[in-house]
Parts: C-alpha cells; structure tokens; sequence
C-alpha cells in the first residue's frame, strides 16, 4: 500500500511542477508582449479587445514555451536512466 501511495506522490509533484511551469511561461510571455509597441496594430491599444488578444497571445505563446521546456525536462529524465 506505501508504493501506491509514493506513486501517487510522485504523480502529484510531477503535476505541480508542470502547472508552475505553465504559468510562469504565461508570465513571462506576458512581460514579454508588453514590450510590443501596439500602437502599430491598434488604434486603441489599452481597449479591452486589444487587452485581450495580449492575452490570448500570451497564453499560446507561454503555453508553447512550456510544452517546450516539460519536453525537454522528460527527456532528459528519459537520458539519465538510459545513462545508468
């Protein structure tokens, strides 16, 4: 019964460490997109459609960066019992 419930640990850390990295992806895709210029696209760019196409731009772009990085963390996992 305690290996089922170190399974379940590991299952639950794995899962926090991938929605931390989700969301500090989003943030600093967010950080980043305030560094555009949007006057260039909108005329407005403070009105709330132009708020949330930053938004919606930030999430895809923070989600690609994560998906990214949780690769890259899996496969180096993969590596290191390869390497033992």
């Amino acid at each position: 019964m305690s290996d089922l419930s170190g399974m379940w640990n590991i299952t639950g850390v794995e899962g926090l460490f991938s929605i931390v990295v989700e969301l500090l992806s989003i943030f600093f895709a967010w950080m980043l997109l305030q560094e555009v210029k949007w006057e260039t696209f909108f005329q407005f760019p403070r009105r709330p459609k132009a708020r949330m196409l930053q938004v919606l731009l930030a999430v895809a772009i923070g989600h690609l960066f994560a998906g990214f990085i949780l690769q890259y963390w899996g496969y180096s996992v993969m590596l290191r019992s390869f390497v033992e």
